[in-house]
């Protein structure tokens, strides 16, 4: 694959999930919760979504592959331990929201346009 081509695969990969993203802020904005970040950048990594529903506060990971299947597999424990860190850097960044309960979620996407909520899909290590 040349350059040229390389480049627009990255860019449909890009716009996807980028897509999917804001997907899964509609779909927490359903179920009544406030999104307060998105794409996130900390020095320990990226949350793709931070969104609060009373006392608890939800990092969520969203994921975009061709079935849901693939998408829930693609959550390493190395991205969960990147997500935690990261998480971790947010809220030291926001003293305010430290005292709320706190979950890491995923939102799965397909290709085909399927969608699976995964609250507290991992466990931040201790």
């Amino acid at each position: 694959m040349d350059e040229a081509a390389a480049r627009l695969v990255r860019q449909a990969a890009h716009e996807r999930g980028l897509k999917a993203e804001a997907r899964a802020a509609r779909l927490l904005e359903a179920l009544g919760f406030s999104i307060l970040a998105s794409r996130v950048r900390t020095k320990a990594g990226e949350i793709d979504l931070v969104a609060r529903l009373g006392d608890l506060l939800v990092f969520c990971e969203v994921k975009v592959r061709a079935d849901l299947d693939s998408a829930a597999y693609s959550i390493l424990p190395r991205q969960q331990r990147r997500i935690a860190a990261a998480a971790e850097a947010w809220l030291a960044e926001h003293p305010e929201l430290a005292d709320l309960n706190a979950r890491f979620d995923a939102i799965l996407v397909s290709t085909r346009g399927a969608v699976e909520h995964l609250p507290g899909a991992f466990e931040m290590e201790t």
